[in-house]
């Protein structure tokens, strides 16, 4: 091998902070008392754990009770008469739908428990987010609204229904205005039935809007072209993309759609043809987008829009006012660069943005025009209908209010109250309403200002239908009676509209009999019939157009300038307010499975906090997780400090999505809210601002998972440049290296099977879905964030998180301390994400140590774990060179000391009947989902059929929208893994070891620009 480069974890393992060296010390953080109390996680520092089971606990009755009331109809077990489709022990699937993405609900014995993405699915193909997986636990969340309420008291629903209707008659026959405030709908029922509602009062409004605002695209593309419409975008036919803070990957529009198409030019496929597409990213905080670029380039917000000018510049070849050079003169170079790279590839390239501003985005919208991208890689004829808010309409819906002109509002799945700039224009904006209705789940922060709550349904309980892209229809279908006394929205609008239809499964069947079957060449029963077994419906797609710009640029660029001036104004640093993966913004606030996710960049769970270049860190002379106070905007909160490589020297970034205060048991009171942070100008919600920090002297420590574990130094992570791939596919991939081996084993037989595993690290995007879906798939507990601090997450899948620096002479070694301070301020790091899980040696370390065999080799290839015989000496832990093997400190799942997060009533409803839950002092991890391999081999047996290759999917694979995860029978040469794993560009992890794993990783490949590497 011949690398420059060397990875590190995190600035602790790579300055070997005395912490991270004594930490390492140890395999095992030392017990603590039972007694002791949590002091994060959404609990005051002073409740102890026993009061918050109290407090949180999940009824069991109401849920075993609609489980038992299926749709269809499902009687308890035992059964007297039988169900024909229920087969006890054996799983039923339902199509539905998640925002748009077509799904399948795994259920057992009409409780459903998992989540899978429907594999026909037009959009992520099969794949599904961390958000889709961890869904399935809000349908069990006792803390719901669980009957309908009139002024802060549960009610019956006939008397809420003659208090909304008399209301509405008095408000329509007195002229005042209603408004209907949802996040965008782009579900074809509900808005007939919100027309529909219209119809029946004419002085009703419906207004969109999202917490997170892509107006700008909206209305950029409205003055461009005369389309108000957010475009699909096509990442898979782009050779060229240049990102200007668009994470695209994550959380801009459609992160798993676009991970789904952006991999197919990066994957095996592609670099076998010899192809692979480039990126390049412009951005402020280090996004999980660009960790996965060729090219990354931190500039600050205020550069955002010079760039883009700048980048027009070299394009058009013209010169618009404004245009100057940038702070990072690399920065400066890599725009000329991908100017040059874009015009080669033209009608092949594109560029996005994620600004919300209009002016930004209508020179994007002129620089696409340039380079051909209409009708190729942007479709703006068969656009996306995921976000359709108008941040204009709500700020004028909050003065109507505040004018006393609005006599009517209500809301659905949305909560302004939390996420709106101005909290306190719009409280005092709904005093004045006399009537505020909210359809929320919870009794959420807008909830809590509405004197009726008509709570509506989980998605998993109710009918419905999304059209997420222009063509697309999914159906929604209820795989459980309603839990509590709840009832769908639209219904509620039926009855409170006089609607003749009186109920909402009658008017969704209507609807797709009178509107969508024909779209899909179906009609009828039959039709409708096979839309339930499908899951969708696919409308001939309109021929995508080309579309010229004809704006004059010299405003938009002046506009552009203005607003860069105001950011950079003064000696302030610059505020970035963005989204993170699991709690995007923040709705799913109370979901524990996402708030212990570790973040893909930073690894922090349970919390927000305040990135900032390390430089910067070291300039004002504060600490890792010393508190600061940011004041922006008249706004302030205080949060920790986390010193982010990568991050444009002069900024802080803050995570919008927490500091819910009625969120649940489990939300309230985790980190800070971020969106009074947001400033309206132009008609559009803004997410920078010039801010100022100041230190408070406190500490506030975050629990991070990456360096909880380390190599010590050892070479775990392989990459490589397209260039080198092209010269030699087995580059650094150590295929070159004669390595003498000595075995002090027999070798297995494997008659049959051979479970493998291939993991492609050019495909993946460090998302953390798999992490959640193996959580569900496999019962993992969540214990919280004070023992996630200790070192004792649960999880058996970790995505670790690599550093790395290149200088391109070889003359710079991270390794040393001489050497740390040559980083440049650690601004132009690259990144590296590795799944890591249980490698299945076939010479497996642990299993030679364990004095009482609870971990054994099978004649599959797969490492057991016998958890009736494990005594917890952690032998086993203590010998695993790649340290995924957990240990149960506590009864997490039956021990009520430890029902913080997931009770122990709810577990019992959630749980994966097919796995056992582990108890205190046993070790666990990562079993290949031996319960699906075995499922897999059953139903062949029953079909008297070979196992066929893809027969058997485990939980990471199956959820992965990259297909980075491929498993399968090595002893099968077609099968897709064997194919996977004969890439020259496989290796595995620690090779020099000679366990010998059953996992294959292939060599990261970055498609740089050699002309940065100076």
């Amino acid at each position: 091998m011949d690398s420059n480069k060397k990875y590190w974890k995190g600035l602790e393992e790579l300055n070997r902070t005395p912490e991270f060296v004594e930490k390492n010390k140890h395999e095992f953080a030392e017990p603590i008392p039972i007694e002791e109390v949590l002091s994060g996680g959404g609990l005051s520092s002073k409740t102890p754990r026993r009061d918050f089971l109290k407090a949180l606990g999940f009824g069991v009755g109401a849920v075993t009770l609609a489980a038992c009331q299926k749709v269809p109809v499902h009687k308890s077990i035992p059964y007297l008469i039988k169900p024909e489709e229920v087969t006890p022990g054996v799983a039923n699937y339902y199509t539905s739908t998640f925002e748009g993405n077509a799904i399948l609900v795994k259920t057992r014995e009409g409780r459903p428990i998992k989540i899978e993405g429907n594999p026909n699915d037009l959009l992520s193909k099969g794949g599904l987010s961390a958000q889709a997986q961890a869904s399935v636990l809000e349908l069990y969340d006792n803390t719901r609204v669980k009957e309908p309420m009139v002024n802060g008291s549960e009610t019956g629903w006939t008397q809420l229904d003659a208090l909304v209707r008399n209301n509405l008659a008095s408000i329509k026959a007195g002229g005042k205005k209603i408004r209907i405030i949802t996040s965008t709908v782009h579900s074809p029922s509900t808005l007939a039935v919100i027309a529909d509602f219209i119809a029946a009062y004419p002085n009703t409004k419906h207004i969109n809007y999202d917490a997170v605002s892509y107006t700008g695209i909206i209305q950029a593309n409205q003055n461009s072209f005369g389309k108000a419409v957010i475009p699909h975008y096509d990442f898979g036919k782009a050779d060229v993309i240049v990102s200007f803070g668009a994470d695209f990957l994550g959380t801009w529009i459609s992160g798993e759609e676009f991970s789904s198409q952006y991999v197919t030019n990066r994957n095996n496929k592609s670099l076998e043809g010899k192809k692979m597409s480039r990126h390049i990213q412009f951005e402020t905080g280090m996004s999980m987008t660009g960790t996965n670029a060729d090219v990354r380039m931190p500039i600050k917000p205020s550069e955002e829009g010079i760039a883009l000018v700048n980048l027009y510049n070299a394009i058009s070849g013209t010169t618009l006012p404004g245009s100057k050079k940038l702070t990072n003169a690399s920065a400066d170079k890599a725009i000329i660069l991908a100017a040059k790279e874009l015009v080669a590839a033209k009608g092949r390239a594109l560029v996005v943005a994620g600004s919300n501003d209009v002016a930004t985005q209508v020179l994007v919208n002129a620089i696409n025009s340039l380079l051909g991208s209409y009708g190729t890689t942007i479709d703006l004829d068969n656009p996306s209908l995921q976000y359709k808010g108008n941040d204009a309409e709500l700020v004028e819906f909050v003065n109507e209010a505040k004018r006393g002109e609005v006599d009517a509002v209500f809301f659905l799945d949305a909560n302004p109250v939390y996420d709106y700039f101005n909290v306190k224009d719009i409280q005092a904006a709904l005093k004045k309403v006399k009537l505020r209705v909210s359809f929320a789940h919870h009794l959420d922060e807008t909830a809590n200002t509405c004197n009726v709550v008509a709570p509506n349904h989980h998605y998993l309980e109710g009918w419905g239908d999304d059209n997420a892209v222009a063509g697309y229809y999914t159906i929604q279908q209820p795989t459980i009676n309603p839990v509590y006394n709840t009832r769908q929205a639209e219904q509620s609008m039926l009855l409170w509209s006089n609607n003749p239809v009186k109920d909402y499964y009658t008017y969704v069947r209507n609807n797709w009999n009178t509107n969508l079957l024909a779209k899909g060449g179906l009609a009828g029963q039959a039709g409708w019939e096979t839309v339930l077994q499908n899951g969708f419906i696919k409308a001939p797609a309109a021929p995508a157009g080309t579309y010229t710009f004809n704006l004059d640029l010299n405003a938009v660029a002046q506009t552009i300038i203005n607003h860069s001036n105001q950011l950079a104004s003064g000696n302030k640093v610059e505020l970035q307010i963005y989204q993170t993966v699991a709690m995007r913004d923040g709705k799913k606030a109370n979901n524990p499975w996402l708030q212990e996710l570790p973040d893909p960049v930073s690894k922090v769970t349970w919390d927000n906090f305040a990135a900032m270049s390390p430089s910067d860190v070291k300039k004002l002379g504060l600490e890792e997780f010393e508190v600061v106070t940011i004041d922006a905007n008249g706004y302030s909160i205080s949060l920790p400090v986390l010193s982010q490589p990568g991050q444009a020297q002069g900024t802080v970034s803050v995570a919008v999505g927490y500091g819910r205060t009625h969120a649940g048991l489990v939300g309230n009171g985790v980190g800070k809210n971020a969106f009074p942070f947001h400033s309206f100008r132009n008609g559009t919600f803004q997410t920078s601002a010039p801010a100022t920090v100041t230190a408070t002297g406190d500490v506030f420590p975050l629990s991070q998972t990456q360096t909880h574990h380390s190599f010590e130094g050892r070479n775990v992570i392989r990459e490589t440049t397209l260039k080198d791939y092209l010269k030699n596919p087995a580059s650094n991939s150590g295929k070159e290296e004669e390595k003498e081996t000595y075995d002090l084993w027999d070798e297995y037989e494997r008659p049959a099977y051979n479970w493998v595993m291939a993991i492609d690290l050019n495909a993946c995007t460090g998302c953390g879905a798999c992490v959640v879906a193996c959580n569900v798939e496999n019962n993992i507990p969540v214990v919280g964030k004070e023992e996630v601090g200790r070192r004792r997450e649960m999880h058996w899948i970790r995505i670790d998180r690599y550093y790395s620096y290149d200088d391109g002479k070889g003359n710079l070694d991270v390794t040393k301390e001489k050497d740390i301070d040559k980083l440049e301020n650690f601004d132009n790091v690259s990144v590296v994400h590795q799944p890591m899980l249980c490698q299945h040696c076939d010479h497996a370390p642990c299993e030679t140590v364990c004095p009482v065999l609870a971990t054994v080799h099978s004649s599959e290839g797969l490492n057991q774990m016998a958890y009736n015989r494990c005594v917890g000496t952690r032998y086993c832990a203590n010998n695993c060179p790649y340290k995924v093997r957990r240990f149960n400190w506590f009864n997490y799942w039956n021990d009520s000391r430890f029902d913080n997060y997931l009770s122990n009533e709810h577990t019992q409803l959630v749980l994966n009947p097919d796995v056992t839950t582990r108890f205190r002092g046993v070790m666990e991890k990562c079993t290949m989902c031996v319960q699906r391999i075995q499922a897999g081999k059953l139903k062949a047996k029953i079909e008297k059929r070979p196992l066929k290759d893809g027969d058997v999917q485990v939980a990471c694979a199956q959820t992965c929208s990259a297909k980075a995860i491929i498993f399968g029978n090595a002893n099968d040469p077609n099968s897709e893994v064997s194919k996977a794993l004969k890439s020259e560009r496989t290796y595995y992890v620690l090779e020099e070891l000679n366990v010998k794993p059953g996992i294959g990783y292939q060599v990261k490949v970055r498609n740089t620009l050699s002309e940065l590497q100076a």
